[in-house]
């Protein structure tokens, strides 16, 4: 496909730009080389873009069982709230924005009683930059209680990935515990991990594979008894928000990630939001500036010299936070748990329909999400997960997420959400079925797949290898 500067016709017009509106500036602040602009129709540009939506695939073209991301639909309610002229034309550096703040506020109150936090800042963009505050947070609490020998995070080998990249990040040791046979966190291996040395433990729960751990309560005691604190991944929590509350099974902080379980947009490139919460004894620690209403007027106040400090630029991404507070008005105190009953309801209905043919990682009822195990179809057909993911492109289905977690061999990770008809994961349930009988069928047929997309197989490891970022366009 072409760039637009590639679409380019010396002279070439379009009149989608109003005339300008400010005086001509001076030609001494003009530029001493002409900027090169792609010379354009309206036609040129309407067909690339559409060109463009043509060869992406999101939650608007068909199914997306991307596990572990909670790829729901955004109603578009959420996008009309934020269009609002009175939050889109607001400056971060107005004092008198006064709904701005109080949705801010609001949505903190929302989103501390579904997590059972005390505190919440929007500051973090997305959901691992959450992660390194809510660290950073864990490390300025043991630094002011003088606890400098406390450099060491846990996390479970089922962890997400980003978990140990941020504690490595914010200058924590990682060290990885792995599961019990039954998916949950190894109890025993947990307390020959933790000691004085234990700053705190990175969890999501339920993990990805999709098991809700029936030893939290005793997980988050054995840290806390050994003088670290409790980290609360927010990746799943689609699948227990408005059930049960992370602050109640003894974590001390939160990040949620905006664009999965509040339907604010995700993917593209952002933007984002990673909002962090935490307990009362940790909200000195949190992001610079926190919202404070005294006599119904709403106003900034610092928090103090305890502060980990700004994370960002004034205030987080302030239209996503609308988005989500608009969804979360939408449901309501009923409408937010019935969103996860119905999460786990789905993902258990396609997992029913798909064992006996797929073999699944654990057995028994799971929770949004179940991970899919090809490693005996790779074995005896020579057919990978990655065959099985691709093939699905041809029906019309985004793949599942692939190899991981890591302690599953050829692994596909499934997770339907709760905004998807039973028409659509019967359809989808034929077309897993479907692929797996053409993969013992025809092996070979799946090497190749998919057919009909517009790139089929890339040389991924040159593509790792030898990226290519920029366009390179000769003057």
């Amino acid at each position: 496909m072409k760039t637009l500067f590639e679409r380019s016709v010396s002279g070439r017009r379009c009149s989608i730009l109003p005339a300008c509106d400010v005086p001509a500036c001076a030609p001494e602040q003009t530029r001493e080389k002409q900027l090169r602009l792609p010379e354009l129709s309206e036609t040129d540009i309407s067909r690339h873009y559409t060109e463009l939506a043509k060869q992406t695939f999101g939650v608007n073209d068909g199914f997306y069982p991307l596990g572990s991301c909670t790829m729901k639909y955004n109603p578009k309610i959420n996008e009309t709230a934020a269009g609002l002229p009175g939050f889109t034309d607001v400056h971060p550096t107005q004092d008198d924005a006064q709904g701005s703040m109080e949705l801010l506020a609001e949505a903190e109150k929302k989103l501390c009683e579904i997590t059972g936090m005390d505190a919440m800042t929007f500051q973090p963009a997305a959901g691992a930059h959450g992660e390194l505050t809510g660290l950073m947070l864990i490390k300025r609490y043991h630094e002011l209680h003088g606890n400098t020998e406390r450099n060491v995070i846990i996390v479970p080998d089922s962890a997400h990935g980003t978990n140990p990249a941020s504690s490595a990040m914010c200058g924590f040791k990682v060290v990885n515990i792995p599961s019990a046979p039954d998916g949950c966190v190894d109890l025993e291996k947990l307390k020959e991990a933790c000691g004085s040395d234990t700053a705190g433990l990175m969890l999501t729960n339920p993990n990805t594979l999709g098991i809700f751990d029936k030893n939290i309560k005793e997980i988050t005691r054995i840290v806390h008894d050994a003088g670290g604190l409790c980290y609360y991944d927010g990746a799943n929590l689609n699948a227990v928000m408005g059930i049960v509350r992370p602050g109640d099974m003894g974590f001390d902080c939160i990040h949620l990630n905006l664009h999965k379980s509040f339907s604010t947009p995700h993917g593209g490139g952002g933007p984002g939001s990673g909002p962090v919460g935490c307990k009362s004894f940790l909200e000195p620690y949190l992001p610079d500036a926190k919202i404070v209403c005294e006599n119904g007027k709403y106003a900034w106040q610092a928090r103090g010299e305890e502060s980990i400090g700004a994370m960002r630029s004034f205030h987080g991404n302030f239209l996503v936070v609308v988005k989500a507070f608009t969804y979360l008005t939408m449901l309501g105190r009923e409408g937010v748990p019935e969103v996860a009953r119905n999460a786990v309801l789905n993902a258990n209905y396609l997992k029913h329909l798909l064992e006996g043919t797929y073999e699944t990682a654990t057995e028994g009822t799971c929770m949004h999400e179940f991970v899919l195990t090809l490693e005996s179809l790779k074995k005896e057909n020579g057919v990978s997960a990655m065959d099985i993911a691709k093939a699905l492109q041809d029906c019309g289905i985004h793949p599942p997420t692939m190899y991981f977690p890591l302690n599953v061999h050829e692994a596909l990770m499934v997770e339907p959400t709760e905004t998807e008809s039973k028409e659509t994961l019967d359809n989808a349930a034929k077309a897993f079925l479907d692929v797996y009988a053409k993969a013992l069928e025809d092996p070979e047929y799946m090497h190749h797949t998919p057919y009909n997309s517009p790139i089929s197989r890339p040389d991924e490891v040159t593509a790792a290898r030898h990226p290519v970022l920029r366009c390179q366009i000769d003057d």
